[in-house]
């Protein structure tokens, strides 16, 4: 088998026992001069903080007042299930089928697990290139 088959073998594989779930939240990615009015209590929130910038991605709805540049019009997805550390190649088998179909992203990771960002005009297309493919689509 050449090597080409036998990564798309274990891309479908691996594809087979990952679960990704849809959630509804209309999201913005912003820069803000600092996190003080973010909104804490909302479900989806997370920050980064460099020696550059402070970013923050939340819901459209709770964009602070003090971001200084924003990108609205995304969607989001969520790998379903707490992922191990010693887990390889599940973020890059997806973002290499989106981006085999010219469809970008954005991706947040947490301790649990990987969050992926979708402009909401590609997010029927992501969605049908990942079921296609064997990833297991759920939504919220």
């Amino acid at each position: 088998m050449s090597k080409m088959k036998n990564q798309d073998t274990r891309r479908s594989l691996a594809a087979l026992q990952i679960y990704i779930e849809v959630l509804e939240a209309e999201m913005s990615i912003c820069k803000v001069q600092d996190f003080s009015l973010a909104d804490w209590k909302s479900d989806l929130c997370f920050t980064a903080k460099t020696d550059e910038e402070n970013s923050l991605v939340c819901q459209t709805k709770a964009v602070p007042e003090n971001a200084t540049k924003r990108d609205d019009g995304w969607k989001i997805m969520r790998i379903r299930g707490v992922l191990d550390f010693s887990l390889i190649g599940i973020l890059a088998g997806i973002s290499s089928e989106l981006a085999d179909h010219e469809i970008g992203i954005f991706v947040i990771s947490t301790y649990n697990t990987d969050y992926i960002l979708v402009k909401s005009k590609d997010m029927e297309k992501a969605l049908e290139v990942l079921d296609k493919r064997g990833y297991q689509i759920t939504s919220n």
